[in-house]
C-alpha cells in the first residue's frame, strides 16, 4: 500500500536491521507487549514473532520516499464470517511520531480494509494508560467504545484494561473524506 508519505509492505526477516534502528526510544515501546529490542538478536525475535503470529498480518511502514523503516503495524483478529478486523501492534520511531505518517497509514490500512476487503467493523484495542495512543485512534474518527478490564497481561505482570475503540462501514465515507482533507 503507498501513499505519499509511508509505503506499507508486508513485515519479513529483511526488515530486523531497519526495525532495530527504527527501535529509537524506550518510550515508544512503554505500552507494547515487547520492549525496546537490546541487539539485532532481539529485534529478529520480535519481527519473527510478528511474522508467526497465525491471526496477524504486519506490515513495516516504510518512508515512501528513502524506503527507511519507521515502524510496524498489523492487522489481526480478521474475522471473515463477521466481516471485521483490528488494527493494532502499532509503533513508529519517535522522530517519525507527529509528522503524519501514522495517520496516512492508517488511512490505507481503513482503504483496504472497507473498500477491498468489505469489512463493515475496524477495531483498535489500546492500554488505558497510552493517552498518546487515545488520542491519535479518536482523531482519526473512531469511536470509543468502553473499557475491556483485564483484557491483556502486560509485560511487568500487571493485567492491563483496554479502551476499545471502533469504526464502521457507515462511518467511513466521512472518516475517509476527513482522513483525505488533512
Amino acid at each position: 500500500m503507498q501513499g505519499q508519505r509511508v509505503r506499507l509492505t508486508a513485515l519479513d526477516e529483511g526488515h530486523v536491521d531497519g526495525w532495530l534502528a527504527a527501535a529509537d526510544a524506550d518510550e515508544v515501546f512503554r505500552h507494547l507487549s515487547h520492549g525496546r529490542p537490546a541487539d539485532r538478536g532481539g529485534a529478529a525475535e520480535q519481527v519473527g514473532a510478528a511474522m508467526a503470529a497465525p491471526t496477524r498480518l504486519a506490515f513495516a511502514q516504510l518512508d515512501a520516499q528513502s524506503g527507511e523503516f519507521l515502524g510496524s503495524t498489523s492487522y489481526y483478529e480478521v474475522d471473515p464470517v463477521n466481516r471485521s478486523l483490528a488494527i493494532g501492534y502499532t509503533w513508529l520511531a519517535q522522530r517519525a511520531q507527529r509528522t503524519g505518517i501514522n495517520r496516512e497509514a492508517k488511512l490505507l490500512l481503513l482503504t483496504r480494509a472497507f473498500d477491498a476487503l468489505g469489512a463493515v467493523r475496524v477495531v483498535w484495542h489500546t492500554d488505558e494508560r497510552n493517552l498518546q495512543s487515545r488520542t491519535a485512534i479518536a482523531a482519526l474518527g473512531a469511536t470509543a467504545e468502553g473499557l475491556l478490564r483485564k483484557h491483556r497481561l502486560r509485560r511487568d505482570g500487571s493485567w492491563r484494561t483496554s479502551v476499545q475503540f471502533s469504526m464502521t462501514d457507515d462511518d467511513w465515507p466521512a472518516v475517509r473524506a476527513l482522513l483525505v482533507a488533512r
